[in-house]
C-alpha cells in the first residue's frame, strides 16, 4: 500500500494589514517549504546553526531571532553589536541559501494601491495557498513523489480567519484564467484545494526555530521596498537575493526574484 508524502509549510508576515493610518505601505508574507523527509535533518543543521551562532556572536539558543526588532530595538540583545547583529541576519540567510531541499516564496501587498474594500489578509494568504497547492500538485518541489499532499503552519495569525479561508477554497476557489485558458471563454476557473490537508496548525515562532528563519526571510523581503535608515545605509536591498538558488521560481516566473506582486 503506498503512502501520500507531506510538504510542510512554514509561513511568517511582516507589517499590518491595515489600509488606514498604517505605518508600513507593504504586507509581506514569507513562506519556507521542506518535505516531511527532510524536517528531522533540516532541524538538526538548524540548531547546528544556531550553537554557531552562540559560539560566536553570543546568542544563546533560547533567544528568538525576530528581526525587525532585532536591527532598531533589540532590547536585552544590545548587548551584541549591532554589526553583529546584522550579520547573524546575513548568516541565517546564507544557510538557507546553501540548502538544496527547501522551497522559498514571498507574497507582497501594495496596500497604497487598494480600495477601501480590499482584504489584504485574505489576498495575501490566498496568493500564498493558491502558489502551495499548485507546486505540491505539479511535483515541483525538492524531492518528487507519487503522492503528495501539504500542511500549513503559520506563525501566529487570525487563525479563524485563515480557517475559514482555507475550508471555502475546498469549495469554492475562482482563480483567473492565465493565457493557455483563455480560449475555454470563462475569465476564471473553479480550482479547488486537494491537495492541502487540514486546518491550519498555528505556532509561536518564540519557540520554532524554523519560523525565526521565516521572519528573517520576510524582514529581508521588506527591504526591497521600505528599507529602514540603517538597512539602506547597508544595501539591505540586495538581501533577499541570497535566496536566490531556494526561491520557488513557479511563484511568479515574470519577477527576477520570483516574488508574487499583488
Amino acid at each position: 500500500m503506498s503512502r501520500s508524502f507531506v510538504y510542510l509549510l512554514y509561513a511568517d508576515e511582516s507589517g499590518d494589514t491595515g489600509l488606514v493610518a498604517s505605518p508600513t505601505r507593504y504586507f509581506i508574507l514569507s513562506s519556507l517549504v521542506i518535505h516531511e523527509t527532510r524536517w528531522r535533518p533540516f532541524l538538526d543543521d538548524i540548531v547546528a546553526f544556531r550553537r554557531h551562532l552562540r559560539a560566536t556572536k553570543g546568542l544563546k539558543l533560547r533567544e528568538e531571532i525576530h528581526a525587525a526588532p532585532f536591527i532598531t530595538n533589540p532590547g536585552p540583545l544590545v548587548r551584541i553589536k549591532r554589526n553583529d547583529r546584522l550579520d547573524i541576519l546575513k548568516q541565517c540567510l546564507d544557510f538557507l541559501g546553501n540548502r538544496s531541499d527547501i522551497s522559498i516564496c514571498t507574497v507582497v501587498v501594495n496596500k497604497t494601491t487598494k480600495a477601501a474594500t480590499y482584504d489584504v489578509f485574505e489576498s495575501a494568504w490566498q496568493a500564498l495557498i493558491q502558489r502551495f497547492e499548485n507546486t505540491v500538485r505539479n511535483r515541483n518541489y525538492p524531492g518528487s513523489y507519487a503522492d503528495q499532499r501539504g500542511l500549513l503552519l503559520p506563525d501566529n495569525t487570525d487563525g479563524g480567519k485563515l480557517t475559514a479561508l482555507m475550508r471555502r477554497m475546498r469549495h469554492y476557489n475562482p482563480v483567473p484564467n492565465n493565457t493557455s485558458h483563455q480560449a475555454l471563454g470563462a475569465g476564471y476557473r473553479n480550482l479547488l484545494l486537494q491537495a492541502i490537508i487540514e486546518d491550519p496548525f498555528l505556532k509561536d515562532s518564540a519557540h520554532s526555530f524554523i519560523h525565526q528563519l521565516v521572519d528573517v526571510v520576510a524582514y529581508a523581503a521588506r527591504q526591497l521596498y521600505e528599507p529602514n535608515a540603517y538597512m539602506r545605509s547597508k544595501q539591505g536591498h540586495n538581501f533577499y537575493a541570497r535566496l536566490r538558488p531556494v526561491l520557488n521560481t513557479h511563484a511568479n516566473r515574470a519577477h527576477a526574484l520570483h516574488l508574487v506582486q499583488l
